[in-house]
């Protein structure tokens, strides 16, 4: 980046100012996720099996999280009845993970909650500009292996 900053106000910084935002859209997020008993991570593993069933592998990769840490989150979701996992017939070795009804109804009561929450956070901008905003933030670089996974 070659623009100048000023440097004596830590708002001017974008990386505090994105670190700071994350931070309270992460909160907002987390309490409204939390009302349903929900954390971030499972919300997007519930929003991965919506579209159908998933090979556990391939769910992981999707979620870009180590095998042993979904086991974790799968035996969260699993134990509320909002996942099932079964032996593929194909392949016994195999796992195929599998949104439940209630699962289906905790997402949806996710995604009003996450939409309330993002109407919040983006109400000073206009559809235009959190389309802007959207391509943007996916030009930033954020590696996911500096990302660890505190849940």
């Amino acid at each position: 980046m070659t623009t100048a900053q000023d440097n004596s106000d830590p708002m001017q910084r974008l990386g505090l100012q994105l670190a700071w935002h994350g931070s309270l859209t992460e909160a907002r997020i987390r309490r409204a996720l939390g009302a349903a008993g929900l954390t971030p991570r499972h919300a997007m593993t519930l929003m991965h099996l919506d579209g159908g069933p998933v090979g556990q592998r391939v769910l992981a990769e999707r979620l870009e999280v180590d095998p042993s840490v979904l086991v974790g989150i799968l035996n969260d979701l699993e134990g509320e009845g909002l996942v099932e996992r079964r032996r593929d017939p194909a392949d016994r070795r195999r796992h195929i993970v599998a949104i439940t009804d209630s699962g289906s109804a905790a997402l949806d009561q996710t995604n009003a909650a996450l939409d309330e929450v993002e109407r919040g956070i983006f109400a000073g901008l206009t559809e235009q500009e959190c389309e802007v905003l959207r391509g943007l933030l996916g030009r930033v670089n954020s590696a996911t292996e500096d990302f660890e996974c505190r849940e």
